[in-house]
């Protein structure tokens, strides 16, 4: 009796193995199954002075201060995102796709975590994706004000984003979302559908800042 309950309880026990390595793959975030993109645009200075002995020299110490760069563009569900999408190991972007976007996107780290994070689920190959990341780039006026912005100083977050939208006929309040850390502006966060038109995402615009005003770092000198 004792070697019988012993073999069915084993039984049970890879049953329930079983059971739960089919739930991991059910659950298992899928290259290509999402809805729409977000494109995030990092303030470049406010990373380099939070990041501070940390901060990635290509992006921080470069000859020409960088303002407004490309954070990623990510692929984005209703309710939540994927990301970290199995692929097989061989598919990474080359160097020539790295370097390529080093003046949007200035750091190889950054390029290659936001590939595997990001681009792994977007159901492209890496240089379709870095494409389609440096077309929704070319999509967005950066308004004058931050191209040109050289001593820094302090804005309502609805203050940026309306001059957003003020560069972009056509982007709508529900599809951009300005985001803050520790009281600086950190992103723009713009959404688009596949074909790279501007949609409304209401769970992206909901998580922007609350700060009445941040700070907007300058760029280094």
């Amino acid at each position: 009796m004792f070697r019988s309950g012993a073999r069915r309880f084993a039984a049970a026990l890879v049953s329930l193995v079983a059971l739960g390595t089919t739930c991991a793959s059910a659950n298992e975030d899928r290259a290509g199954d999402f809805d729409f993109y977000v494109l995030a645009l990092s303030w470049s200075p406010t990373y380099c002075s939070e990041a501070g002995s940390r901060a990635d020299p290509q992006q921080c110490r470069a000859s020409r201060p960088f303002r407004f760069i490309v954070h990623g563009l990510w692929p984005q569900k209703e309710r939540g995102w994927p990301d970290f999408c199995p692929l097989p190991r061989d598919i990474q972007p080359s160097p020539e796709v790295i370097t390529g976007m080093f003046d949007i996107m200035p750091s190889r780290g950054l390029l290659q975590h936001q590939w595997r994070k990001h681009g792994s689920c977007s159901g492209l190959s890496p240089s379709a994706y870095f494409d389609l990341t440096r077309a929704a780039y070319d999509k967005i006026k950066i308004p004058a004000a931050f191209q040109n912005l050289r001593n820094g100083g302090r804005i309502g977050p609805d203050a940026v984003e309306m001059a957003f939208r003020l560069s972009n006929p056509g982007l709508r309040d529900t599809a951009i979302a300005v985001t803050c850390t520790n009281g600086k502006l950190q992103e723009v966060r713009v959404c688009f559908d596949k074909g790279l038109n501007f949609r409304s995402c209401r769970g992206v615009d909901r998580a922007g800042c609350r700060a009445r005003v941040v700070d907007v770092p300058p760029p280094r000198q």
